[in-house]
């Protein structure tokens, strides 16, 4: 989740933000249009790789998805059924659709703030009615949608605020649920075309905190982690969070109906969990969470990596920014099967001063080593920017994209969003979701919106859908050879002579399949866009 806090920011209160948009519309955003605010000078801009040819099929999907512009329910159709690979970048408790956290709130029984529309244990007493109402009370629901998410957010109404509040708001009901909020994020993706998610939680919350409390803070990195490791106090907490976990996923086999007649779709998603951070807390609670991230993902594969969460614009986010990344950098030396994706440069001008907005996404990439960046938006603001691209180029550092997310609380979209910069450069980019149920939106929405404001073409839209398993923390070999964001999605030698959506032929081609998951994901993402394309090409 966010993990927001309730109580006030003063940095939130003198900063001037961007208004932010509502839900997007899509269709006032046909035309092509540039790539970026700000290109890079002629000195340093990389020579653009030349378009691939499409096949036949391929095209035909295109002179449909062209053919459909002014027809809004078929190209909404045709967005839900293209395959879309995994969401990389997705908050879990952010994730649920409203409705659904209202509906969780009155079974629990909790109770809300008249006042401030925040769920709250129960039992229910003055200035509080159950959450139960919003059953019965059409006008209290649609209140509770209102605080809850980014719907009908008024204009004028700053988004960024009103964005994070909505997590310290419903906070109370999702804590209580991971398994169900899972099973409804899951069934959705599953409707929307995806093969995979990437989810992020924050593991054994309160045994890290207490931990945090106990060994206390050293400057001394390796000193602290130690002071962690003693005595086998870490491994007793990645013990609590691999129980918690077990709890989750049985309650998720549960509200599933897994391995019955009634099995719902969910259950055929490939799940993986992203251990988060709290960036604004003391940076012995960063620490430890963190850790524990890290050595969780190296003893359960359900964990793959570690991330850290909450507004990077807070004074405490950027005071810490620079011992965070060190922190970073130095849990990847003891845990270095542990992977690493960070928010990074989700910041404007006129959000965060000048000196601000320098170098977050260069210390994600160079000192945390960052595998992949979420957001990244203020690029051409940093210092230096064109090498920081040309390095996640080189080293395929890829760039989590949620337009909706970046619209709504920044303000960033269209012209001046660094979508098309990070393409020209060659830095690997998948599109997500980050917290569709609070932005109001899906998966499709953000690869329409693509299509839309950027002119992008099917064949594009269709290697967004492949980078977002080739980028995906899985394990076992690619389907693809070399570099395929520079050099294009080209099987690898053993299924090179192997069609999409038909049995596989060759051995060579069955032991990758068979070993590899990765592999075995991306395969079958391809045999989907065969049959998509059969569809759809007339």
């Amino acid at each position: 989740m966010r993990a927001v806090s309730l109580q006030r920011r003063s940095a939130l209160s003198r900063r001037a933000v961007p208004a932010a948009l509502g839900t997007l519309s899509v269709l006032s955003l046909v035309a092509a249009l540039p790539a970026a605010a700000q290109p890079a000078p002629p000195d340093h801009r990389p020579a653009a790789p030349p378009p691939r040819q499409a096949t036949a099929a391929e095209a035909r999907t295109d002179a449909l998805l062209r053919s459909l512009r002014d027809r809004p329910a078929a190209l909404r159709a045709f967005f839900r059924e293209l395959p879309k690979g995994g969401d990389l970048h997705n908050h879990l408790s952010g994730a649920v659709s409203t409705e659904y956290l209202i509906e969780l709130a009155a079974e629990d029984g909790l109770c809300v703030d008249t006042a401030t529309l925040t769920a709250l244990a129960p039992p229910c007493g003055a200035g509080t009615r159950p959450a139960a109402d919003a059953r019965t009370d059409r006008a209290f629901h649609d209140a509770l949608v209102r605080a809850w998410s980014m719907q009908d957010l008024p204009p004028g109404e700053n988004g960024h605020d009103h964005f994070f509040d909505t997590f310290g708001k419903f906070g109370e009901v999702t804590w209580r649920h991971r398994g169900k909020l899972l099973a409804e994020v899951a069934d959705t993706a599953v409707r929307e075309n995806q093969l995979y998610l990437e989810t992020m939680v924050s593991p054994a919350s309160e045994g890290a905190k207490n931990l945090a409390a106990e060994v206390g803070w050293d400057d001394d990195l390796a000193a602290l982690h130690r002071r962690l490791v003693a005595d086998g106090k870490l491994d007793r907490l990645v013990a609590e969070a691999r129980r918690e976990a077990d709890e989750g996923d049985a309650e998720f086999r549960a509200a599933e109906h897994c391995g019955t007649p009634r099995s719902r779709p969910g259950c055929g998603l490939t799940v993986r969990w992203i251990s988060q951070a709290s960036r604004s807390s003391a940076p012995e609670r960063v620490f430890t969470q963190l850790a524990l991230g890290m050595r969780l993902a190296e003893a359960d594969p359900r964990f793959v990596a570690v991330n850290l969460v909450q507004p990077e614009d807070w004074d405490s986010s950027l005071r810490n920014y620079g011992l965070q990344m060190r922190m970073v950098g130095y849990l990847r030396t003891q845990y270095p099967e542990a992977h690493v994706s960070l928010h990074a440069g989700e910041l404007w001008p006129g959000l965060v001063k000048r000196e601000d907005l320098k170098s977050h996404i260069r210390q994600a990439v160079d000192v945390a080593r960052a595998e992949r960046v979420g957001h990244g938006v203020d690029l051409v603001h940093e210092d230096g920017w064109q090498r920081t691209a040309r390095t996640m180029a080189t080293r395929q550092v890829a760039v989590e994209v949620p337009f909706s997310s970046n619209a709504q609380i920044l303000g960033v979209k269209g012209t001046d969003h660094p979508f098309g910069t990070y393409r020209r450069y060659g830095v690997p980019v998948v599109l997500a979701t980050d917290d569709p149920g609070v932005s109001r939106t899906d998966i499709s929405h953000e690869y329409q919106y693509a299509a839309a404001a950027y002119g992008l073409r099917y064949p594009e839209l269709k290697d967004l859908a492949r980078a977002s398993l080739e980028y995906a923390f899985l394990p076992g070999e690619s389907l693809w050879q070399d570099h395929p964001t520079t050099t294009g999605y080209r099987p690898v030698e053993a299924c090179r002579s192997e069609h999409p959506g038909l049995p596989v032929r060759g051995a060579a081609c069955r032991h990758l399949l068979a070993r590899s998951a990765r592999a075995r994901l991306e395969w079958r993402q391809e045999s989907a866009f065969a049959a998509f394309e059969r569809t759809h090409a007339g």
